[in-house]
């Protein structure tokens, strides 16, 4: 094979090894109930019940790194970057809705990356709260007819 075992499915991709991070992640994801993976923005996406919870990052807008980018809870990316800014990043995107992203490019702590998966797909079942949606204006019972 003339790419020496290398996976480059675009020119600007990063190039990675035959037993690649995307492999161990599909599995992660794939384990997990209901989910599907549906490709998006040229990277695989995994869902449950038609909402995004994990999205592949390989060397997006040449970045420099291979990632997953998790729905997240309150709190946990900026909990997350602080603690360990070499293996947690702000996604570009969907970092403004508190999403982190996860390299897997560097030493990869698997056990660590399907609990950050898990979390994802628990947040992406849960309901949004009263307060975050957004109410629309009524008329009160007694004006309409």
């Amino acid at each position: 094979m003339a790419s020496g075992g290398l996976v480059a499915p675009e020119c600007c991709s990063l190039a990675m090894p035959r037993q690649s991070p995307i492999d161990q992640l599909r599995k992660i994801c794939l384990a997990l109930p209901d989910t599907v993976e549906k490709e998006a923005w040229g990277e695989p996406t995994w869902r449950v019940r038609d909402k995004m919870f994990a999205m592949f990052d390989n060397n997006h807008h040449n970045a420099g790194r291979i990632a997953v980018w998790c729905k997240a809870p309150l709190g946990y990316q900026s909990m997350m970057v602080e603690q360990a800014p070499s293996r947690f990043f702000v996604p570009p995107y969907v970092g403004v809705n508190g999403w982190v992203g996860v390299r897997l490019d560097l030493d990869v702590d698997w056990k660590e990356v399907a609990g950050v998966v898990n979390q994802a797909y628990r947040t992406a079942l849960e309901k949004p709260s009263r307060t975050s949606r957004t109410t629309r204006s009524r008329k009160p019972k007694a004006a309409r007819r």
